[in-house]
């Protein structure tokens, strides 16, 4: 069973810099993973990579397992969804979530707070 979030308050995450606006869409958690949606506005270009890192409030480590992401059919941002293993247990309360976009060389780490549903 799915288990679905929504996180419209992190929606004006300046990054990059702040050329770049990172809006969270949301988390899924499926049976042996998380799965969180994102957005950038404008689109990022192909040679800007993202990394996730997570721990939650329990204590356990969640590692990146891939991700996917393009263009948005309007081409104004990148849709794109990043998944972490394991799934965490239904007593975490939260998860501390590190997006690290990788760029010409240079890391640009991100910390958020994301409630589990």
């Amino acid at each position: 069973m799915n288990r679905h979030a929504e996180h419209g308050d992190l929606s004006a995450l300046p990054i990059l810099g702040g050329s770049y606006q990172l809006a969270i869409g949301g988390l899924t958690l499926q049976a042996d993973s998380f799965t969180l949606r994102y957005t950038v506005t404008p689109p990022l270009s192909a040679s800007v990579l993202l990394t996730l890192d997570a721990e939650d409030d329990l204590g356990n480590t969640y590692v990146d397992w891939g991700g996917a992401y393009g263009t948005s059919p309007d081409g104004l941002r990148t849709q794109g969804t990043i998944t972490a293993r394991p799934a965490p247990p239904p007593s975490a309360r939260h998860l501390r979530v590190r997006l690290v976009f990788l760029r010409s060389g240079a890391e640009f780490p991100y910390d958020l707070v994301l409630p589990l549903p």
